[in-house]
């Protein structure tokens, strides 16, 4: 489409860490298509591709854990959108602990909220989670978030598909 490619290329917005938990399984990765859509009731869309293990796990789960990383935090970026959860588990090695609703928090990241999947949404290679809130946290850490410029240099650890 004439003109859509620059037009989204001007777009710099926060990327978050997702993490999803369904029975034994625990998935996460790095997600730019995610935002705020509703006041009241407050509710919050995140955007996971079809191609990627925590699409999966996510179909199953009830609650998700949107992880908002600080602009310092390109190693988390770079652990959880430039491996694949398919080849990898980006949580060995990594402090985090069970949240709200048995979700996955990571240590590392204060600010974070906990939401219960209230609808699914396709939207194209992707699938929105319509999330309801149901406990955050906004600790203490850097106040700018990891934005889709300072991940430039991660190549997607899960490839889109072709088209």
């Amino acid at each position: 489409m004439t003109g859509m490619d620059e037009f989204l290329d001007r777009l710099d917005y926060p990327m978050y860490v997702v993490t999803a938990v369904a029975g034994e399984e625990r998935a996460g990765c790095l997600v730019g298509f995610a935002s705020q859509c509703s006041i009241e009731p407050v509710r919050f869309m995140v955007w996971l591709s079809t191609a990627n293990r925590t699409y999966r796990v996510a179909s199953s789960a009830e609650f998700l854990a949107v992880h908002l990383l600080g602009r310092a935090q390109h190693d988390l970026a770079e652990r959880f959108g430039g491996r694949t959860g398919d080849e990898v588990d980006k949580f060995a090695g990594l402090a985090w602990r069970e949240g709200p609703a048995g979700t996955a928090l990571l240590d590392a990241v204060p600010t974070w909220f906990v939401g219960r999947v209230a609808s699914r949404v396709e939207g194209g290679d992707h699938v929105g989670f319509l999330l309801a809130p149901a406990e955050a946290s906004a600790g203490p850490g850097d106040r700018q978030p990891f934005r889709l410029s300072d991940g430039a240099d991660i190549d997607a650890g899960h490839p889109a598909k072709d088209t």
